[in-house]
């Protein structure tokens, strides 16, 4: 026994030495966008020597970057292999899909000829969790994402609230605060859209009329980490999203932190991000 001790306190270290791995320009072929569409993966230190499966994160990107966001700006190899390393998170496989090419954002368009969300889950999710060794319940399935990715991370969730755990939108675009507002905003791209069919997409598009439209039966459906900087311009929609959640009796977390909307403050929220999600992964 005494001779297997030294050995078995290597292990954890003899793992991280086969290195974790991160690729950025993969694709895949969409029918439903009808071209190439890339992405980005995180692949934990013993995916390549383990035969286990683990769980996934999905983790948008904001607006003006692509699926390498996050792997160039947001150090996500480095600041996950560190948090797995020391405990923090778990093993997990992270993917990055890039929601820049063609059009921008993570939403079908309110014409209905780009459906970027349909390809999200009619196309991409299914894709990853057949190519990669994944666990495909909710309960091992979580989103994340800034600014843009954080609004698409509110929407995705809310949306679809079977299919993930735990939703960690940080510096989010909420959306308008109001039809007006609506009326303004989607008439920039396209002036000639009906109040109707603006009517109809709006509240389905905005993160506020989504939670103060939440069945009861939902409220705990999807562990809520929301995270937005002091500094930040959508500061106002965040905390109007916390506010509807809080008279909704929505459990979640609310972070307003020291930072404005930039990289140094969503690498300092993504180590707590891989706990949080983590914690839902592990069913605490």
């Amino acid at each position: 026994m005494k001779r297997l001790m030294p050995l078995l306190l290597l292990l954890p270290f003899l793992s991280f030495a086969q290195g974790s791995k991160v690729m950025d320009n993969l694709s895949l072929k969409s029918k439903i966008l009808n071209m190439d569409r890339k992405y980005a993966i995180y692949l934990p230190p013993d995916y390549e020597t383990s035969q286990r499966s683990y769980p996934v994160l999905y983790l948008l990107h904001g607006g003006g970057d692509d699926q390498t966001g996050w792997v160039q700006f947001g150090e996500v190899q480095n600041i996950t292999d560190k948090a797995i390393r020391e405990g923090h998170a778990t093993a997990m496989i992270i993917v990055m899909p890039d929601a820049n090419t063609g059009r921008r954002g993570y939403f079908n368009d309110i014409k209905g000829d780009w459906r970027y969300e349909d390809f999200f889950f009619e196309e991409f999710m299914p894709f990853i969790e057949k190519t990669y060794r994944t666990k495909n319940d909710k309960r091992f399935r979580a989103i994340s994402g800034l600014s843009m990715g954080g609004g698409g991370t509110f929407m995705y969730a809310l949306h679809r609230p079977e299919l993930f755990s735990a939703a960690c939108p940080l510096s989010a675009s909420t959306g308008p605060v109001s039809l007006e507002e609506a009326k303004t905003a989607y008439r920039r791209n396209n002036p000639t859209i009906s109040d109707e069919a603006i009517a109809t997409y709006y509240p389905r598009h905005n993160a506020l009329s989504l939670v103060n439209n939440m069945a009861d039966t939902l409220k705990k459906s999807v562990r809520w980490y929301i995270d937005c900087g002091d500094d930040d311009f959508l500061y106002e929609g965040n905390s109007l999203v916390h506010i509807a959640m809080r008279k909704k009796e929505i459990p979640h977390e609310f972070r307003i932190q020291d930072g404005a909307h930039n990289w140094t403050y969503w690498r300092n929220a993504l180590p707590t991000v891989l706990n949080f999600v983590s914690m839902s992964f592990h069913q605490f």
